[in-house]
């Protein structure tokens, strides 16, 4: 998919071009029963309740001797169209728009004039079955959980231990969510004690990361959702307190792109070391936060995380805390790791008091937290709102 550049080039991913919005029931063009069959099947895996159709629909229910489809699922309207082979030749010369596949048998896959008849109605895709079946379920998922664009996601990681990389995590999530963005806030360090815990929600019902450890190929956005506890207008994953149960990399990778296809915000929390479910999510994310105390020790132990965050992360900035020593300034922390400058968060008095009180994170909109927070997310996402969603 292209990216936006958004304000302070932060890149989040757009639709395809001429793609039609989500929703509504996909379309099926096709006489093929072998191949109908198939479809449906992966229809229903999908969620998802087509429309068939044997040749093209007339458009708002009328046409010269074509059938007419009911509104929302005629070949404009329908936010996904899957044709057959043996009926592309029927849909030659329909208006050209986004979402078209066409669809057959691996048999003619090294057939030429498969791939002639797709340019001819403008197909995005050549799927064969059965081996693009993943692929086509993945499409029309996206279609039955009305996916658009994609959520921005955001890292943070710690450079040295203690940098406060988990507050600002659950910080930049709160001030999101009240600014009414759809928040995720997924806990990516299995030793970090759980955000639940920072958030005051240990003991809130839902799904922890050990409930998703079996996860693979594709998990529902909506489902996930819907899962998660809910804290301050928000939903976590975090960890349980029990036994730590390894999550492997296919589980990280199936899990954090289904919170991404709900569109908003999604921040996860990182842990220093990076091994491969790390990398995982490292790679799904559009900017990564590095949170270094301006001192010079931490600065040559965040040099050294740094290092093993660009092997996967396309995006990482300096996010400078607490007062600088040693003679020196943000900048000039920012230039020793050669990243650029996201900001600089000042020690906020009074925060770990207020934490252990059960005030989140970010919750003080006039602390330094807070405006450095606001001051991100309007940069990355447009105006913060004067209005607050209530936690």
């Amino acid at each position: 998919m292209p990216n936006r550049v958004g304000a302070g080039g932060i890149r989040t991913a757009e639709p395809p071009a001429g793609a039609v919005p989500p929703g509504g029931r996909p379309l099926i063009i096709t006489e093929d029963p072998l191949l109908l069959d198939d479809l449906l099947r992966l229809c229903a895996a999908a969620g998802a309740e087509p429309y068939v159709h044997h040749g093209l629909p007339a458009p708002n229910g009328s046409g010269a001797g074509r059938a007419a489809a009911p509104p929302g699922t005629g070949w404009e309207a329908a936010p996904l169209v899957l044709v057959g082979d043996d009926a592309a030749r029927r849909v030659r010369g329909a208006p050209r728009r986004g979402g078209v596949l066409l669809v057959g048998r691996e048999a003619a896959e090294d057939d030429p004039a498969v791939w002639q008849r797709a340019v001819e109605i403008g197909a995005e895709e050549v799927l064969r079955l059965p081996g693009a079946e993943s692929r086509l379920v993945d499409r029309i998922a996206d279609v039955a959980e009305g996916a658009g664009r994609s959520a921005l996601a955001v890292g943070v990681i710690g450079g040295s231990g203690g940098a406060g990389a988990s507050t600002l995590a659950c910080a930049l999530a709160v001030r999101a969510a009240r600014a009414g963005e759809r928040t995720v806030l997924i806990d990516g360090d299995p030793l970090g004690g759980g955000l639940d815990v920072l958030l005051g929600g240990e003991s809130t019902a839902g799904l922890r990361w050990p409930d998703l450890a079996g996860s693979r190929g594709r998990v529902g956005a909506g489902a996930l959702e819907e899962s998660l506890p809910e804290l301050h207008a928000l939903r976590v994953l975090s960890w349980d307190r029990g036994e730590r149960v390894p999550v492997p990399p296919a589980a990280v990778r199936s899990v954090v792109a289904a919170a991404r296809r709900r569109g908003g915000v999604v921040v996860v929390d990182l842990p220093r070391r990076v091994d491969e479910a790390v990398a995982e999510a490292l790679a799904q994310l559009d900017l990564v936060l590095l949170v270094v105390p301006g001192e010079l020790r931490a600065v040559a132990a965040a040099g050294r995380v740094a290092a093993g965050v660009r092997l996967a992360a396309r995006d990482v900035r300096v996010v400078v805390r607490g007062r600088c020593s040693g003679g020196l300034d943000a900048e000039a922390v920012a230039g020793l790791l050669g990243a650029p400058l996201a900001g600089e968060v000042p020690v906020e008095v009074g925060l770990p008091g207020r934490v252990a009180e059960g005030e989140p994170p970010g919750a003080h909109g006039r602390g330094p937290l807070a405006r450095f927070c606001d001051g991100f997310w309007r940069r990355a996402l447009g105006p913060v709102p004067d209005r607050e969603v209530t936690a």
